[in-house]
């Protein structure tokens, strides 16, 4: 059951700060939950003081995530000139992963700065994607419908990133146009008196919480798991058995990219990859009361990873490096 009140948040929060304890090496992402309900139980001066903790940690993970995540609190808790600071650090830096772009540019949309909002999502959109481009990774898409729909609001006309919004949206909610769903005027049919405008906006409002669940339905990626060549050696001396799963190193790379593409082509999103380590695998193979033998292990020691937040975006952002730790850019890689 999800938390509903402030006291269920709080206890929440602190059940993932106990969790934070014992598992130092995933602090960052079980930090980032604690804060996120510690904000939903209006408790923002503590949200903000594990952002600072996290960003006074020892090379944090996602710096710019944390930073975009506690700009968007401090605004909301009342320290605007703080906020602004750190959304403008992040602009400066230009992240190469549409999370933080995402973040402060609906930050700004949401305190009535309209034109900085639609900069900040053309901005990123300019450094993650390019116009025209066919495939459009799951991350990206929702800087597509920001945009799209600040856009609406000042009343500019669609051009052609608004319609790859359009399209990657009439390819999972058919029902209702994106034109529809980002009407300005929209909010003015909830008072009207008519039985038909009412069922429309009932309809648009069914289908917009349809997405919200199915964001709700998937937290993490579908994962799928990743040995370094020393750590599968080392896996294959240890657990033999396990030989049957993975006969060479060049197999199992081959085999994670086939996987991840038949996963794709069948419509499934949110994809990632997890990087996998003998130690950690024992120790979870240890937490299951089962041998680190069980090939039935490998499946939920990739998802636990993932929910852990461990788990690499497929396929990588344009230009970024090669899942497989060759150096090589992706596209040169197992994208070619």
């Amino acid at each position: 059951m999800r938390p509903d009140t402030p006291a269920d948040h709080i206890a929440e929060a602190e059940r993932l700060l106990r969790t934070a304890d014992q598992y130092p090496q995933d602090q960052e992402p079980l930090l980032l939950q604690a804060a996120a309900h510690l904000e939903l139980a209006g408790e923002r001066g503590q949200a903000s003081s594990l952002y600072d903790r996290l960003l006074a940690s020892e090379n944090p993970e996602h710096p710019l995530l944390v930073k975009a995540f506690q700009a968007a609190n401090l605004w909301e808790y009342g320290h605007e000139a703080e906020a602004r600071a750190l959304i403008n650090g992040i602009q400066a830096a230009a992240p190469t992963e549409a999370a933080p772009w995402a973040i402060i540019a609906e930050t700004l949309e949401n305190h009535d700065e309209l034109e900085a909002s639609h900069e900040c999502f053309s901005t990123a959109l300019t450094l993650l994607l390019s116009e025209g481009d066919e495939e459009v990774p799951y991350a990206t898409r929702s800087l597509l419908s920001g945009r799209h729909r600040v856009r609406r609001m000042l009343g500019l006309p669609h051009d052609e990133w608004d319609k790859t919004a359009d399209r990657v949206h009439a390819d999972h909610t058919p029902d209702v146009t994106l034109d529809e769903l980002h009407d300005p005027k929209r909010l003015w049919a909830l008072g009207s008196d008519n039985p038909a405008e009412l069922r429309a906006e009932i309809a648009r409002l069914h289908s917009e919480l349809g997405s919200y669940r199915s964001a709700l339905s998937r937290p993490f990626p579908v994962a799928v798991l990743h040995w370094p060549e020393a750590e599968l050696t080392e896996l294959l001396e240890a657990y033999p058995v396990l030989e049957n799963e993975y006969p060479t190193h060049a197999a199992h790379l081959t085999d994670i990219e086939a996987s991840l593409r038949d996963l794709a082509a069948t419509g499934t999103e949110n994809l990632g990859i997890v990087t996998a380590t003998v130690p950690s695998y024992e120790a979870f193979a240890a937490s299951e009361q089962s041998s680190p033998a069980n090939a039935d292990l490998l499946p939920q020691y990739a998802t636990t990873l993932a929910a852990r937040g461990r788990a690499a975006a497929w396929p990588p952002a344009r230009g970024a490096a090669c899942w497989c730790g060759s150096g090589s850019a992706y596209r040169d890689c197992h994208g070619a």
